[in-house]
């Protein structure tokens, strides 16, 4: 009895050590590392000449954001007279044109164009870049807003840093949305929270430490003479934010940043269905893009020297194994685990996580400075971090099934929702089963 317990306490104790060399150290690290830089931190005076900006937003059937996308780079703190906008359109089919129309009325000192291009965001991007003019490029989506010192402080992070190439802003979920949708209130709050912690958090540490795997397709920022010496955005996957993101490490050798103060408002998403479809996107753009880049690199013995390679781990490895140990329950007390034993571990794994947010929480809290509104607002909904170790569960499932579906299906940005895959599933269930039982029917006559 004393062998069994023990063996099944090395069991769990094993189990939880997973997360905690993989989240619970890097959290850590980053809430005694992040309040050290910011104490350091300096601001990065004016300029005697702003540079001049072109603002990219591709867009594709976006004739209901379109106008504040365009409003929000207007209302910003960077002078007008220096921002070119171009909407570089990818075969709509509404009426955006005309909400670019009457943009063009409402903000005479905004430069704004209007460019056709072919469908896709790659070459509708890459259409426009060869139309930009200035010292830098900004690409934004069109279903989104800036918050209006965004702009301004690209730039100045720009000027502090001559050695950075690019710069990702930060994604956060609009949250005067999230106060319009009751409905999905609660899935909201936890990407909001996903959002904050993965920018303000995470990627803090990966800009401090040049570790950067993929710059933001919503919101990036380019110093135009690097960007014109890439390859420019590739045209054969759906991860073109990635594949740039590693053009700019590998083939420019170049240095990427988070501009942590550099915020885009994105829209939350409409409900699971675009969050299933969102993050298999994401997954399958990341895995398409390590087949281009990486195959002659990839390697265990780089472990410690390639930090893409223990982004491998994390991303795929241990994510696989959370699943795994999610549908591992049924079938362990089968043999022999105590039901008691493994509700306890679900309990300190939980608990683990748990303090994991937290700890992540309060680097988000201590960048928000910047912006008093948001940070008395993510303070305010600091309780959903109660759910978010269950809403990161859903997420690494989709993920899970976006690097299964990734081997089997071509890249596509129409990606197939949850409820129809579910149907196509149920449907081949119903398929098997049915020949099956003829099978056992024909065997008996």
């Amino acid at each position: 009895m004393v062998k069994q317990t023990m063996l099944q306490m090395g069991f769990w104790t094993a189990w939880l050590v997973i997360p905690a060399l993989f989240e619970l150290i890097p959290a850590a690290v980053a809430w005694w590392r992040n309040r050290r830089t910011l104490r350091r931190e300096r601001k990065t005076p004016m300029p005697g000449r702003m540079p001049e900006l072109t603002v990219i937003m591709p867009v594709y059937n976006s004739a209901d954001t379109l106008f504040a996308a365009i409003a929000s780079v207007a209302n910003s703190t960077y002078p007008n007279e220096l921002v070119t906008v171009i909407c570089a359109n990818n075969m709509s089919t509404d009426n955006s044109f005309a909400v670019f129309q009457e943009a063009q009325s409402i903000f005479p000192k905004l430069r704004l164009q209007w460019l056709s291009t072919q469908q896709g965001k790659a070459r509708a991007l890459n259409s426009a870049i060869y139309n930009s003019l200035g010292d830098y490029v900004i690409t934004m989506d069109s279903d989104g807003t800036l918050e209006p010192r965004a702009l301004m402080n690209m730039v100045l992070n720009f000027i502090a840093h001559p050695d950075v190439q690019a710069q990702t802003g930060t994604i956060l979920s609009n949250r005067n949305l999230i106060a319009q949708q009751p409905k999905h209130r609660l899935l909201h709050l936890n990407e909001y929270m996903e959002y904050a912690i993965t920018f303000l958090a995470g990627r803090t540490i990966e800009s401090q430490d040049d570790e950067i795997f993929t710059m933001s397709g919503a919101f990036s920022a380019f110093r135009r003479s690097a960007l014109m010496q890439s390859r420019l955005y590739n045209v054969d996957t759906v991860g073109e934010d990635t594949d740039m993101t590693f053009q700019i490490r590998y083939y420019l050798q170049g240095k990427i940043r988070l501009c942590p103060d550099a915020v885009f408002y994105v829209e939350p998403v409409s409900g699971w269905d675009q969050l299933y479809v969102q993050r298999q996107r994401w997954q399958r753009g990341e895995i398409e893009v390590i087949r281009a880049f990486l195959a002659q690199h990839i390697s265990l013995k780089e472990l410690w020297s390639n930090f893409i390679v223990r982004r491998l781990i994390v991303d795929h490895t241990v994510n696989f194994l959370k699943i795994v140990w999610l549908f591992a329950i049924f079938i362990l007390v089968p043999f022999g685990y105590s039901a008691a034993m493994i509700a306890l571990s679900f309990v300190a794994m939980y608990l683990l996580y748990l303090f994991i947010g937290i700890l992540n929480w309060s680097n988000v809290l201590v960048y928000l400075k910047f912006d008093r509104d948001e940070q008395r607002y993510c303070r305010r909904h600091g309780w959903i971090l109660l759910t978010l170790p269950f809403y990161n569960v859903i997420v690494s499932f989709f993920r899970g099934i976006g690097v299964i579906n990734t081997s089997f299906r071509q890249a596509s940005w129409r990606t197939t929702d949850m409820t129809t895959e579910r149907h196509e599933v149920w449907q081949v269930i119903k398929g098997d089963w049915h020949r099956l039982w003829h099978s056992k029917e024909g065997k008996k006559n």
